[in-house]
């Protein structure tokens, strides 16, 4: 059983740090986008990896994490798996609020360009501050995979 959580987490965070880094990338060709069709594909996209791929991968690192944590008694006073699961929360969270939501909202608006239902001016908003959300969330994610990795001596918690 252990050996299974930390392979789901594992591929979890895979599938949620190579999510993120596709949206940046993503992101970086709307802006560079030449016609306002285009960027309402990508944005389209955008929402895609969300949806199928960011969502999911976070969820299955947050469960399988917290079931690894549950499974191993080793993990319940490791200060490291502690400092994880706080991180793992933010991430949650901020996934959320701060990618999920907005993401999912621009490729609702690129699909009603498309359509013909809205007009470009609809698409005007930069995604600048989506993009440094992801680089923040990015961030947390590889301090998460350094703790599991490196397990530093933090102190140890009582039982």
């Amino acid at each position: 059983m252990r050996r299974l959580m930390k392979f789901l987490h594992t591929m979890g965070a895979i599938g949620l740090i190579g999510s993120m880094a596709c949206l940046v990338v993503l992101i970086a060709f709307t802006s560079e986008a030449p016609s306002i069709n285009n960027q309402a594909l990508l944005r389209v996209a955008m929402g895609g990896i969300t949806t199928w791929i960011f969502l999911p991968s976070l969820g299955l690192t947050l469960v399988a994490g917290l079931l690894a944590i549950a499974v191993n008694r080793a993990f319940h006073s490791a200060g490291w798996a502690w400092a994880k699961l706080a991180t793992g929360i933010l991430t949650f969270e901020w996934g959320f609020t701060a990618v999920l939501g907005p993401m999912q909202e621009q490729a609702e608006l690129g699909a009603r360009l498309l359509a013909g239902q809205v007009d470009a001016v609809s698409l005007a908003e930069p995604l600048g501050a989506d993009r440094n959300s992801l680089f923040v969330l990015i961030a947390v994610a590889t301090v998460n995979v350094v703790l599991g990795v490196w397990r530093p001596r933090f102190t140890n918690l009582p039982d």
